[in-house]
């Protein structure tokens, strides 16, 4: 793959990667805080522990090392797809079930929202970059959820956030990966292999 060879290209996956890492960075804290909120608002523990929860990514993974760019790359832009219909889900739950009563918590997770879908676009960005494919939207979507009582659904949603902050934290890891020149090539390790 030549392209992937190409001084320009290699400038603008580290410039892509850069600002990655800023927009994760960010989406972290801003989570952080409405994880804090959303705690205090739902009335829940903070140090609740959360089962894992069907249909939210896990950031976890062994031997991370040893993935490719591509791998990196395709894990995270189906993590932060399934997290935008899972936030959006959330958002939906919120408004029913508080309406306009709690609008602070609302636009919060509304901003976050926004957050994890421009990050989902900025995964894209660096994957046809590559000259990847790009996997369809039904292929990452989680299932449709079971009904929940309140109460699960608060939990499920303190799982979801959760999961998010280590996403965050992961993607920024998987950016940094990216990002480094390999001393052979000088692309990005992983990025020129297929997956």
């Amino acid at each position: 793959m030549a392209a992937a060879d190409s001084p320009s290209t290699a400038l603008r996956r580290r410039d892509l990667c850069s600002r990655g890492i800023r927009l994760a960075g960010k989406m972290r804290a801003d989570v952080v805080d409405l994880l804090d909120t959303y705690v205090e608002q739902q009335g829940l523990d903070a140090s609740a522990s959360v089962a894992a929860v069907e249909g939210v990514p896990v950031a976890a993974v062994e031997r991370w090392d040893e993935q490719t760019g591509t791998q990196r790359l395709l894990e995270n832009l189906a993590a932060y797809r399934a997290f935008r219909a899972l936030l959006a889900q959330m958002l939906e739950e919120q408004r029913e079930q508080l309406g306009e009563a709690d609008a602070g918590l609302g636009r919060a997770l509304a901003a976050v929202l926004l957050q994890v879908s421009a990050f989902a676009y900025h995964l894209e960005e660096l994957l046809r970059l590559e000259s990847r494919g790009i996997p369809g939207e039904e292929e990452d979507g989680p299932p449709p959820p079971p009904r929940l009582s309140l109460f699960e659904q608060k939990l499920r949603g303190l799982g979801v956030l959760r999961e998010l902050a280590q996403w965050a934290v992961r993607s920024a890891r998987d950016l940094r990966q990216l990002a480094k020149p390999s001393p052979a090539t000088g692309t990005a390790p992983g990025l020129a292999e297929s997956p």
